[in-house]
């Protein structure tokens, strides 16, 4: 009977058995690997998209409001189903990490639903809102009706990623979205230029190579979810949507959302404040997001590494392992961004090479680059702590964490610097904020390890 009990019963997962540091990285490396490689085709994606004609450009990034709504919804509710997805698994409830998989991806096609709504109806009248450039308004809403009618790549793709980095199968998670990328980048000049006998499409063109590449993903991260992921079984007989999965999957998932929706609300505050300086420094603004992106993608990708060891050994009540992979996660992430200071602070003038920049833009850029990345190093720090707090169902610390940093402090003190007249003060707004942001990271994580943590290693 012993025997037979043993054979029965669920094998340990390596979240559960697996050294912490191989752990870690063995989780992190894929996804590092594979943000970088997004960080790369967005700037790829808006350099061809630059070559159609400026209006072309302009059209791409007055979509970016919905996109990033978009794209905030989508990863946030994933944020919520890979948070209670690992906490089944490490309670061993394979029932209900069952049934949060199958919620998710009934949220995930209602998120489609949604935004294909937006894409026919929507899209008109945010265009003509903001311009009555019949180039730019055609294109934009071209654009985002691709974009969004067939966003059902995005929504689905992000949630089986989320169902195999749950699983511990990130490595899996990195061909899909490798394929996805490299599909974009390959697809971007044939569709906007019309190579290959294809028709040129213009900036409607990256919007398919977009969807196209996200697709293919989705298809491939669908298969490896059936065939390589039987902790968790897509079997949709019998489904009905359970309300108290949703409201647990949008505990986590709301404040994720949030957060990632004010970081639209704050480049759009910043953008009006260096205006008032000049159109040139709205445009090193923007250079410096492009190259922030190769910097922080990486530490992005160590924190989906993070939040499925975080809560699996949060389900398997091992306080011991929550607070090294913590650890370990900080130094791993401050190493990360520390190399990026020094890039910043070396070799600004080159970095910046990459946008073909005015002499005027260099003279702004340079001084830009190094103030605004003396607040790397602390970012690593909060962004840790605040991936530390999602996983552990406690995300509303990090959504009060963002909104204080961006919305709060931030854009406030950016303004009141820019009564000063000196644009060089006014990027000093960036190491303020985030030493406030310290400050509450370290107040919530103090509060985390007294009410969650703490508790267990007394059990």
């Amino acid at each position: 009977m012993e025997k037979k009990e043993a054979a029965g019963a669920p094998q340990e997962n390596k979240m559960g058995v697996m050294p912490v540091g191989k752990l870690l990285l063995n989780m992190s490396l894929p996804m590092m690997a594979s943000m970088l490689v997004q960080a790369l085709y967005n700037v790829v994606d808006s350099v061809f998209v630059s070559r159609v004609s400026e209006n072309a450009f302009t059209a791409v990034s007055l979509a970016f409001p919905i996109q990033t709504l978009m794209i905030a919804l989508c990863a946030g509710t994933a944020v919520g189903i890979n948070a209670l997805l690992s906490r089944s698994l490490g309670e061993k409830n394979l029932e209900r990490a069952r049934s949060a998989a199958l919620n998710g991806v009934f949220l995930a096609a209602m998120g489609f639903v949604a935004f294909f709504l937006i894409g026919v109806f929507v899209a008109p009248v945010f265009f003509r809102a903001q311009t009555d450039v019949a180039e730019i308004v055609e294109g934009g809403i071209a654009y985002l009706r691709v974009c969004c009618c067939a966003s059902f790549g995005l929504f689905f793709g992000l949630t089986f990623d989320r169902l195999l980095q749950s699983t511990g199968r990130t490595l899996l998670t990195m061909y899909t979205q490798l394929l996805g990328a490299v599909l974009n980048i390959v697809l971007d000049p044939i569709m906007i230029f019309g190579l290959f006998g294809f028709p040129a499409l213009g900036v409607a063109g990256a919007a398919v190579a977009t969807v196209v590449g996200q697709i293919c993903g989705m298809l491939l991260s669908f298969w490896f979810c059936r065939t390589k992921n039987p902790e968790v079984p897509l079997n949709f007989r019998g489904f009905r949507p359970e309300k108290a999965v949703i409201a647990e999957i949008y505990r986590v998932g709301v404040p994720s959302i949030v957060m990632q929706s004010i970081g639209s609300v704050m480049t759009f505050g910043f953008n009006q404040i260096l205006i008032g300086f000049s159109t040139t420094a709205a445009a090193v603004f923007g250079a410096y997001f492009k190259l922030q992106s190769f910097i922080f993608m990486p530490v992005f990708g160590l924190n989906n590494g993070l939040v499925p060891i975080i809560a699996y050994n949060y389900g398997a009540r091992r306080a011991d392992r929550i607070k090294e992979a913590l650890c370990r996660a900080i130094l791993y992430a401050m190493c990360i961004m520390a190399v990026g200071v020094m890039l910043f602070q070396l070799v600004p003038g080159t970095l910046l090479q990459l946008f073909d920049p005015s002499a005027d833009m260099l003279a702004l850029g340079i001084p830009a680059l190094r103030i605004i990345s003396i607040s790397f190093v602390p970012a690593a720090f909060c962004i840790v702590c605040g991936s530390m707090f999602q996983a552990l169902g406690s995300a509303v610390y990090s959504m009060i964490n963002s909104v204080t940093r961006q919305l709060v402090v931030l854009l406030p003190v950016a303004w009141l610097l820019s009564r000063t007249g000196v644009l060089d003060l006014v990027w000093l707004s960036f190491p303020i904020a985030e030493v406030a942001s310290v400050v509450l990271s370290i107040v919530f994580l103090r509060r985390i390890l007294k009410k969650k943590i703490n508790p267990l290693t007394e059990e």
